[in-house]
């Protein structure tokens, strides 16, 4: 066998760069625990200055630091020893309400790590493992890392997208956000049309008490619940929209969840379908995107479905050829693109 050193040092390179991803990913999230890039965006400091701010111990700290520098993730002043984040940086890892606010995805990344055993004896067997059966940090590290582009897209741009849906909220409708995790998308709906009642429901019953709290911290608890209940069980009739955020391909069965939101809607209701931005064929996904949705999809969405009845397996790169499919089986007629970002595709679904 004849090896092409160009191409293995090329190789090798791009080993490298991923290793130290992979490892790097680790200390954001211990930055991210200990508050450190929120000091260290309150200005420049000093390994023993920083230290002192946070109460951590400045050995393993400096070395923390120098960690997130040869990273790009902190800038370093050899002249005066002295770390500090850009405007940029902070903006992405210090300000948690920022539409580029990161953390979130590494504690993700930190979660699949912790499924490794389960999914090496799920590949094996072809077994499911469910969303319940995830370390905790899944949890909320999937919704701080897909609440920044809801807050950044949903009202401004994905709501306006759909046909006379943001003249429906602001005058007073119905809404289920079904899939709804922490509660994140149904609370920013929440806030921005206060005319509107909104319901959130998921099976996963940790994520609904966390959202009944936040619900209760904002203020919100007179217009919105959140309930337990599977996106084939949900209750209620005659809802102005459903939404589903990033969930539909993990549904064992989402045509059955189709067809229950096609009984549960108003007959000039919208179901507006969230998922993740994906080309129809396998080489339209294969860049740096895909790469991150299909990694996610292999630990998360795809044995999550396969846990569940029927276990379609949409995975996190359906497309909108499949998606439309799934909506058209569940016997609606009409179903556009609305919008799109670089992370997420926006379906209008209409009876």
């Amino acid at each position: 066998m004849a090896i092409d050193s160009a191409k293995l040092d090329a190789f090798m390179g791009n080993f490298v760069h991923d290793l130290g991803a992979v490892m790097h990913a680790a200390t954001v999230v211990v930055g991210d625990q200990l508050g450190l890039y929120k000091r260290l965006a309150d200005g420049p400091s000093t390994v023993e200055q920083l230290a002192r701010r946070t109460e951590t111990d400045p050995r393993y700290l400096r070395e923390w630091l120098s960690a997130q520098a040869a990273s790009g993730y902190v800038s370093y002043d050899p002249a005066t020893e002295r770390f500090s984040l850009t405007e940029e940086q902070s903006f992405a890892l210090a300000e948690e309400g920022s539409p580029a606010f990161i953390p979130g995805a590494f504690q993700i990344a930190v979660a699949q790590f912790k499924a490794v055993p389960k999914m090496a004896s799920a590949l094996r067997t072809g077994l499911g493992l469910g969303w319940h059966e995830h370390d905790a940090a899944l949890f909320g590290g999937t919704e701080r890392f897909f609440r920044p582009g809801y807050a950044a897209h949903l009202v401004t741009e994905w709501i306006p997208a759909l046909e006379g849906m943001e003249q429906r909220l602001q005058a007073g409708a119905s809404v289920a956000d079904i899939g709804c995790g922490h509660g994140a998308s149904t609370l920013l709906l929440a806030e921005a049309y206060p005319a509107s009642r909104f319901t959130g429901f998921d099976y996963h019953a940790p994520s609904i008490e966390t959202a009944r709290a936040r619900a209760a911290r904002a203020g919100l608890q007179d217009r919105v619940r959140f309930e337990v209940a599977s996106a084939k069980e949900y209750p209620g009739t005659g809802y102005d929209l459903v939404a589903m955020f990033d969930c539909l391909h993990d549904m064992g069965d989402p045509v059955g969840a189709a067809a229950h939101v096609r009984r549960t809607l108003a007959s000039d209701g919208t179901w507006m379908v969230v998922e993740p931005f994906a080309g129809d064929r396998l080489q339209d996904n294969l860049n740096p995107v895909g790469r991150i949705f299909y990694s996610a999809s292999t630990f998360i969405c795809t044995p999550a479905s396969r846990s569940q009845e029927v276990g379609a397996c949409l995975g996190a790169q359906a497309g909108e050829a499949r998606i439309r499919d799934v909506a058209t089986a569940g016997g609606f007629q009409r179903f556009r693109r609305a919008a799109e970002t670089p992370f997420n595709l926006i379906y209008e679904v209409r009876p």
